[in-house]
């Protein structure tokens, strides 16, 4: 078909209606994360082996819980932040972008000038390798003003070391060794 040409009657009338399809689907994302008050991040080392998953609940004050179980994973104190943008390309993770970070803050929770909305405490993993942590975020949220399921979503991510909580700009955690994409849930 050269160009300029105009298509068959039957395949422009295909076309209306395709076109619709395909924009539904693309904000079909978008708007179920609107609003969203529960989601999840399947955590996957650097092998792409899956060692946990965290759980987001925001409740009606607009706190955010995270509860988050792994297992696999180095016994010791290791960091865990929520971090700005929703991908997980191992081995490294640093797809991931930085922590969370909507109001420029410094970082680390006992940080006196205040924390990023990514910083959490630190994810204790016992000698079985196994890990557990249940956290409220007052400064992220899934849907909100500081929303972690904005238009590039948002990642779970657990470092090597301990987050000394105070060091900008990630706490001398180390490198990432899981990372989970947030994705809303029902």
């Amino acid at each position: 078909m050269r160009v300029g040409t105009m298509l068959p009657i039957a395949t422009r009338r295909l076309l209306g209606p395709l076109a619709g399809l395909a924009i539904l689907a693309l904000t079909a994302g978008i708007t179920a994360a609107a609003g969203a008050t529960h989601a999840s991040a399947r955590l996957m080392n650097g092998a792409g082996q899956t060692v946990g998953w965290a759980r987001l609940t925001e409740d009606a004050a607009g706190r955010l819980h995270l509860n988050v179980q792994v297992a696999g994973l180095t016994p010791g104190r290791h960091g865990i932040h929520l971090h700005a943008v929703g991908q997980c390309v191992g081995p490294t993770f640093i797809s991931a972008g930085g922590h969370h970070n909507p109001l420029g803050a410094q970082h680390g929770l006992d940080n006196p000038l205040g924390a990023h909305a990514g910083d959490l405490p630190n994810l204790v993993v016992n000698g079985a390798g196994r890990g557990h942590l249940d956290a409220t975020s007052h400064h992220a949220t899934l849907s909100g003003d500081y929303q972690l399921l904005d238009a590039d979503g948002s990642a779970v991510v657990i470092h090597a070391m301990e987050d000394d909580q105070v060091t900008n700009p990630t706490g001398n955690s180390g490198a990432r060794i899981a990372c989970g994409v947030i994705v809303a849930r029902r």
